[in-house]
């Protein structure tokens, strides 16, 4: 019988291998952050404006001027705003849910504008990004609560302008963990499975923290160990176990989930959740596939260098291949 596999080849590890181009990168980002201030001396809301003026890490956003705002809501009739981008030239086949990073504290859908008009237009889906509640205002479970309330309206068709024939879900670092959730919540709580893609880019998946978090150390590239921990305190209520499955999803039970990719870099601190819930994924019977990025730091796809280009690219072909074959199961035009 067919299978699936991920193979982990060690030479994806060599230092050796490293391009100059990630090289160079990694080497800016840690000096740069040397100089800057650690994001937990100041309240966050002062970090998040200090972010929306690109005097972070990242680069400054562009937002798309067509971008469509708008208004959601959650269970108790609170607001949750989103962007979304329609790609154009032709008529949109289906609607991509993506999910923010920003350790559940920092980020905002804004920021993934310019990521997603290049993804909407390479698949021909519709891109809803959400601005969904952040701790510590709003600790655990609010931001899973927003995203799967967001989902279920989504799949029941109830958003204006995003197409049900074919729906996908993905995000970055605490956005693919917020998918993960998302994926599970649907299944065990109302029993629905109508995402049919993940596309899940350096999530973190145990909060109790894998081993490449706890040895990560004092230097910060985009991240590390204290700033996870950081992350963690403020998302997660004390009274709650790190390991409870519905906080990290890495302990969850996986099965009947759809195809997902899992894309990660060597260099960043939060390669052993990628490879371990790849490979939990898969042992679930579902389909995983893994790219694996030789020296590259956390999400490095926000920098703009040809690494990260390239890795846009491999996931808009991996979310046009899924539409590819869900809509062609239906008889829907592709």
């Amino acid at each position: 019988m067919a299978g699936h596999s991920i193979v982990i080849d060690r030479a994806m590890f060599d230092d050796a291998l490293i391009s100059d181009e990630l090289a160079e990168l990694n080497s800016s980002i840690i000096s740069f952050q040397k100089t800057r201030p650690g994001p937990w001396d100041f309240p966050e809301e002062v970090v998040r404006q200090a972010r929306r003026e690109g005097k972070g890490v990242f680069p400054p956003y562009r937002a798309d001027e067509n971008a469509r705002l708008i208004v959601l809501r959650g269970r108790d009739g609170h607001e949750i705003p989103a962007r979304m981008i329609v790609p154009t030239g032709r008529p949109a086949r289906g609607t991509y849910l993506h999910l923010h990073g920003g350790g559940w504290v920092f980020g905002e859908a804004i920021e993934h504008d310019g990521a997603l008009r290049q993804l909407a237009e390479a698949t021909g889906l519709v891109t809803l990004a959400i601005d969904y509640r952040l701790a510590p205002e709003h600790p655990f479970p609010a931001a899973p609560q927003d995203c799967e309330d967001v989902a279920l309206a989504l799949a029941a068709g109830a958003i204006d302008g995003a197409p049900t024939g074919f729906l996908a879900i993905g995000g970055e670092s605490a956005g693919a963990h917020l998918a993960v959730l998302t994926l599970i919540s649907l299944r065990d709580g109302h029993g629905m499975t109508p995402f049919r893609a993940a596309n899940l880019n350096a999530g973190c998946y145990d909060l109790s923290l894998t081993p490449s978090v706890r040895n990560a150390g004092e230097e910060r590239l985009v991240l590390n160990t204290d700033d996870v921990k950081e992350f963690v305190m403020r998302f997660v209520p004390e009274d709650r176990p790190l390991r409870d499955p519905a906080v990290s999803p890495l302990y969850a039970d996986l099965s009947g989930l759809p195809p997902a990719l899992f894309t990660i870099g060597t260099k960043d601190l939060l390669l052993d959740d990628t490879l371990f819930m790849a490979s939990r994924w898969t042992a679930a019977g579902n389909i995983a596939d893994l790219s694996v990025w030789t020296g590259a730091c956390h999400v490095f796809q926000a920098f703009e260098r040809k690494a990260g280009e390239t890795s846009r690219r491999e996931m808009a072909r991996f979310l046009s291949r899924a539409a590819d074959t869900a809509l062609a199961a239906t008889g829907e035009p592709r």
